[in-house]
């Protein structure tokens, strides 16, 4: 089974990319869906969220207040750190038992689509990697447009990835993303083309 690596930082348009491959009926795992899932899955994540960082990220009901707690790590990068130890062993198990599963269904080629897939050393189990690009001021624009977030936020959320210019070493295939909407899909295409010949070798 061949896995690629689908990345691209905060405001690329990677979900859009990914959708466009979901829609040539390639199977995708979604590491953004597993990072949420698994903090209703192993109930001790939250838990140790609760004794490592405080109470303060809880509402009155014990609900976990994402957003805000999102807004903290990213505006302090140690605190970003010892989440993702505590949360990333499980994400990496999930990813795993998806990919097991695609491979004992006899899938050809599975996609992870990562963020972080760089960062946290996900890249090194993936056949290829997919790079979806854009230049900073676009990135800043739409995270601007979709989230409505301060410009300190923005630069902060961007600033805990590596940057796109740094993945770019890491890419085998690079999908630019600052044009319009027809320009993606061309390149995409080309992808699709590619990766269906790979699954008939």
């Amino acid at each position: 089974m061949i896995k690629i690596g689908l990345t691209g930082g905060i405001g690329t348009g990677k979900s859009t990319v990914s959708m466009m491959l979901k829609d040539a009926n390639f199977k995708i795992i979604d590491a953004d869906t597993i990072a949420k899932d698994v903090l209703k899955k192993y109930p001790q994540i939250l838990n140790e969220v609760r004794v490592k960082f405080g109470t303060g990220f809880f509402d009155w009901r014990g609900e976990f207040r994402r957003r805000e707690f999102g807004n903290h790590i990213f505006r302090f990068p140690k605190e970003r750190i010892k989440y993702e130890e505590l949360v990333m062993p499980y994400i990496l198990k999930e990813i795993n038992s998806e990919f097991d599963k695609y491979n004992k269904s006899g899938e050809k080629l599975v996609i992870l689509d990562a963020p972080t897939l760089i960062e946290n050393n996900f890249h090194e189990n993936m056949d290829f990697i997919v790079l979806v690009w854009v230049d900073i001021n676009t990135q800043i624009g739409r995270v601007k447009e979709r989230d409505k977030l301060p410009n300190n936020d923005i630069i902060n959320r961007i600033n805990a990835q590596m940057s796109l210019e740094q993945k770019k070493d890491f890419a085998d295939f690079l999908i630019n993303n600052s044009g319009s909407l027809v320009d993606t899909k061309i390149e995409v295409e080309k992808l699709i083309e590619y990766f269906n010949l790979l699954t008939k070798k």
